[in-house]
């Protein structure tokens, strides 16, 4: 014979104070902290594919449209936005990516590029009439990112 303690109905303790139901958060937090881990990684590559270190000067423009970069790194390489560009196709490029109605050409070399190298990009710029534009970066930005 089986005896119940402190219920008629045979459930026992447990079963009278109804089921207990806890909500387990370890899960979500751990998801989140490797979430926030991910983003803190890839922060830092999001501000532009290549490393320029262009010259510091005080003035400073903004932009939100895309425009056309030639990037060229210190050991002279050229890109149009990321994109591996032969000094001889400045024109063609320029004009097959961002149609004919384009103007100008942002130049955005690094400050240990050579200067011949920048005079020859300029000339062919110039020869594609088209306006050269020289990207700087302003001084007290340049400090602040520094220290």
């Amino acid at each position: 014979m089986a005896f119940t303690a402190g219920s008629s109905n045979g459930r026992g303790r447990r079963g009278s104070l109804g089921t207990l139901s806890e909500i387990n958060v370890v899960p979500l937090v751990d998801v989140v902290l490797v979430l926030l881990i991910i983003f803190m990684l890839t922060a830092q590559v999001m501000e532009f594919g290549l490393e320029i270190d262009v010259p510091k000067v005080k003035q400073r423009e903004t932009s939100a449209q895309e425009l056309p970069v030639i990037s060229m790194t210190a050991k002279g390489t050229l890109y149009l936005n990321e994109t591996p560009l032969n000094i001889n196709e400045i024109g063609t490029s320029v004009r097959k990516r961002f149609g004919e109605k384009t103007k100008a050409v942002y130049i955005k070399a690094d400050k240990q590029a050579t200067w011949d190298i920048l005079a020859r990009v300029v000339s062919a710029v110039k020869q594609a009439n088209l306006d050269a534009r020289l990207v700087t970066r302003a001084e007290e930005i340049a400090e602040h990112g520094r220290q």
